[in-house]
């Protein structure tokens, strides 16, 4: 399957937008159906959400918080993808990889969107998606690229004197375009019946629901300079250990946990730099963006 008419397109129209370790932040299993089973061994994907896991910026170099920034490591409650591909290597064009997998579309041109009633949400350790491994091409694959599209995590947040800290939950949509009927952040739900660009989230605290756009969304290509993305997208490139290879005779399940850095990827500008997300004193959220990606064969 070639990716130019998806990828290209959308990036002209508007696509130009984790529990394995004992060190990483426990983080609770949203609900979900992952992909049917089917028949001889699979290829199963998992998510892993890492708040010790290096923190990147789009070329997968390590990310220094901005002057006047804060940022804070969420608890992950659910995920979505849009698009999995494995990249032989580094000069693998995107779209010229393996592609298993591409999420539901609604609208063309300027109107494509992932259709978000149709994405399959998961928490850590759930399956997103299988396939038989059979699918896959025979051959030798040095990256994973991942397209994220939903996520829903657990902030804290304060006003003091009269909120010193609470909970909060944010619902996050980091796709190129999103069609969105409605949307439950934690106990409320939103309606929207329209496209929203990557950036746009809303936030749940006890006491009221607000949205926003936020206006940046990182996310780390590490082979940027030989293979980039399009701008807006939000294609999470990262490199297996050593090779990921397919023979076509494999006789057993294969897992690949796709490792997500959760390093301080709720960012925010704070006002009276204490590193405490107060949005009734002025702190303005501006990037939600994943730090990096690890592919783990299991």
């Amino acid at each position: 399957m070639k990716y130019s008419r998806f990828f290209l397109a959308a990036g002209i129209t508007a696509f130009a937008a984790i529990v394995l370790s004992v060190a990483c932040k426990k983080d609770s299993t949203a609900t979900a159906t992952p992909t049917p089973a089917q028949t001889g061994p699979q290829l199963i994907f998992v998510f892993k959400f890492d708040s010790t896991q290096a923190r990147l910026n789009n070329i997968g170099q390590p990310d220094v918080m901005p002057a006047g920034h804060s940022g804070e490591s969420p608890v992950f409650n659910g995920m979505s993808s849009h698009y999995i591909e494995l990249a032989p290597t580094a000069l693998t064009q995107l779209g010229n990889g393996d592609v298993l997998y591409r999420a539901p579309e609604v609208g063309s041109g300027s109107n494509l969107a992932i259709e978000f009633s149709k994405e399959v949400v998961v928490g850590a350790g759930v399956p997103f998606y299988s396939c038989p491994i059979s699918s896959v091409t025979p051959g030798s694959y040095q990256y994973l690229r991942v397209s994220l599209a939903y996520q829903n995590y657990t902030i804290k947040w304060a006003y003091p004197p009269l909120v010193p800290e609470a909970q909060g939950t944010i619902a996050s949509f980091v796709g190129f375009n999103t069609y969105i009927g409605s949307y439950k952040i934690k106990d409320s739900t939103v309606n929207v019946n329209a496209n929203k660009a990557q950036g746009y989230w809303g936030f749940e605290d006890p006491y009221n629901v607000v949205t926003g756009q936020a206006p940046t969304t990182t996310v780390p290509n590490p082979i940027a300079s030989t293979s980039p993305i399009p701008a807006g997208s939000c294609v999470v490139t990262g490199q297996f250990a050593t090779p990921f290879t397919v023979t076509g005779n494999e006789t057993v399940n294969d897992t690949i946990v796709v490792s997500l850095s959760t390093n301080k990827s709720f960012e925010f500008i704070d006002h009276n730099a204490n590193g405490v997300y107060e949005p009734l004193n002025g702190d303005t959220v501006v990037n939600m963006g994943i730090r990096g990606l690890i592919p783990i064969v299991k």
